[in-house]
């Protein structure tokens, strides 16, 4: 008779060395079932750790035990190249396995299933070795192959149609000359890096690639000097972009599929005193479009939000600078109103997401096509939910206004540092009070930091007297030490401290009293003093409140906000 699951397995040596409970064990399994039923595959193991029950290194102990294998980190187990290059990405993602070492005439290789014989037997056919498996946690084995499928990508250059496999072109035909090689790999990193921006720099004896992860910048390879130009004609052919032109900036635009996720690319060029150097935006079609819930909203802030974005008509500005998120809110926002019984049209400068159902309007300065003209042709569609990618100047600002007081619901974006800002701004854009007053319903001001490390954060403790010079962190009345993390580095995140970013958030609601404030063109101190007097939560004590949940940083949340 085939045991249940969790009896005399795993669970029940967990229970056993005292690790989980019984009930943990108990609540475990059912979470599993219920998984299953909705067609969820999941290990045991990785539910006990997602659930906070126990330690990924405990699972990785027990298992090894359990197996009677030998149990090794990733982080300090010293690699053998010669071993490694016995596999290439494609095998390592297919037995999610990778070899390690030599010892004593066998090839050690970690494995998330030690005890699948049958990948066993392909994986000693394939290297022409005897295999000896040893258990790893599943987190750090994931990180080393993603991290060993970087060597190479297949990247495909679309059409503007992007049109379907079959009819792909290759990125180049001789794609063993070097500036080809090189451009796939910069692509195939950044797309596995979760880079957003790739920069290539010619430096006065060097050439230097940077990615963007996380928002900040991070070097990545420094490539010979000789390669740069054969690199930027590589790239400039790509993007349809003039290769004989290198004395000024110029800007265009490619669709590649990298190993099956189909990406735009954004590429500007910037002739510096060291030859061209070019930035490019990546934009990942296939990644999923992330809900209002799970931006970081306080539950307070997004109850305050989502009564905003329900109203029939109204103005709801997001700001922040270049990179904090906003247009992410504002797609967020656009799903959870997306339906049949609206008609959303958007005008955005670029297209960064496609959502089904959205009418997305893309601007071309060159056929007359700016905001302020789209905005208006938008009105002649009856639309229900306006999306402006941003208000740039008066013509486009004034549209949005009066669209919202004639019946429709307006969401975008402007350049300010917090919300009460944004009044002021709209001011200086020759927007009457009275009509800003009148239309605007809610300004959410935002910054994005970086979220620590799951794995490797540490945790220490600053007393009551330390945390009171730290402004707006809030102090519960007899908290006299608060335990905080800070980052460490592990090989999941790049040894970095830090892996995905988290919303940090104020939200101005317009009452009676900020009306008035607005009317009489009051300064932007007053209507911040009267917003946080009528609840309004300021940004930076919403990130301290993210530092004590042990989200973020100190160091980090007084990064971004200034």
């Amino acid at each position: 008779m085939k045991p249940k699951a969790g009896e005399g397995f795993l669970g029940d040596r967990l229970v056993q060395s005292g690790l989980i409970s019984r009930e943990q064990l108990d609540e475990a399994l059912r979470i599993q079932g219920e998984r299953r039923k909705d067609g969820k595959k999941v290990l045991l193991g990785n539910l006990l750790v997602e659930l906070g029950y126990c330690a990924e290194k405990d699972i990785v102990r027990v298992s090894a035990d359990r197996y009677g294998l030998q149990s090794v980190s990733l982080e300090t187990f010293p690699l053998d190249r010669a071993a490694v290059d016995l596999f290439t990405p494609e095998l390592a993602r297919r037995y999610n396995a990778l070899p390690l070492a030599f010892e004593n005439g066998c090839l050690v290789v970690a494995m998330k299933h030690p005890r699948d014989i049958v990948s066993i037997d392909d994986i000693r056919i394939l290297t022409g070795h005897e295999i000896k498996p040893v258990v790893v946690s599943d987190s750090e084995l994931a990180a080393m192959i993603e991290r060993f499928g970087m060597r190479g990508a297949v990247v495909e250059q679309l059409s503007e149609e992007d049109a379907p496999a079959d009819k792909s072109v290759l990125l180049d035909e001789a794609s063993d000359k070097p500036a080809v090689q090189l451009a796939n790999q910069i692509f195939g990193n950044a797309l596995r890096a979760g880079a957003s921006d790739i920069h290539i720099e010619p430096q006065e004896k060097s050439l230097r690639v940077r990615f963007r992860i996380d928002g900040v910048l991070h070097e990545i390879m420094q490539p010979p000097r000789q390669m740069h130009p054969v690199l930027v004609s590589r790239i400039k052919v790509m993007a349809n972009m003039d290769i004989a032109d290198r004395r000024l900036p110029q800007d265009g635009r490619m669709t590649l599929n990298i190993e099956d996720k189909i990406v735009d690319v954004r590429v500007a060029t910037l002739p510096t005193a060291n030859g061209e150097k070019i930035t490019m935006r990546l934009l990942d079609r296939s990644s999923q479009m992330i809900e209002l819930d799970r931006l970081g909203f306080a539950p307070v802030m997004l109850a305050g939000y989502r009564s905003c974005m329900k109203m029939p008509y109204g103005f709801i500005l997001v700001t922040g600078p270049t990179g904090s998120g906003k247009t992410t809110t504002l797609y967020a926002t656009l799903a959870e109103l997306n339906s049949t019984d609206k008609n959303t049209i958007t005008v955005e400068d670029p297209i960064e997401y496609r959502m089904a159902g959205l009418n997305q309007v893309q601007i071309n300065p060159r056929a007359g096509l700016s905001f302020a003209s789209g905005l208006r042709s938008i009105l002649r569609n009856d639309p229900d939910i306006i999306m402006v990618g941003e208000v740039r100047d008066h013509e486009t600002a004034k549209i949005a206004v009066e669209s919202a007081l004639t019946g429709h619901l307006v969401l975008s974006t402007l350049h300010t540092n917090d919300a009460a800002g944004a009044i002021s701004r709209l001011d200086d854009m020759g927007i009457e009070p009275f009509l800003t007053a009148s239309s605007l319903v809610a300004v959410v001001a935002q910054r994005l930091a970086r979220l620590l490390c799951p794995h490797c954060k540490e945790k220490f403790e600053l007393s009551r007297k330390e945390l009171e010079a730290v402004k707006d962190f809030p102090l519960e009345a007899g908290e006299e030490t608060v335990a905080l993390y800070r980052p460490r580095g592990c090989l999941r995140c790049n040894n970095t401290g830090f892996k995905g970013r988290i919303g940090l958030y104020e939200l101005l609601l317009f009452d009676e009293n900020i009306r008035r404030l607005t009317l009489g063109r009051r300064s932007k101190s007053e209507i911040e003093e009267a917003a946080i007097a009528g609840g309004m939560v300021p940004m930076r004590r919403d990130g301290m409140a993210k530092v004590k949940q042990g989200l973020t940083s100190l160091e980090e949340v007084l990064r971004v906000v200034v």
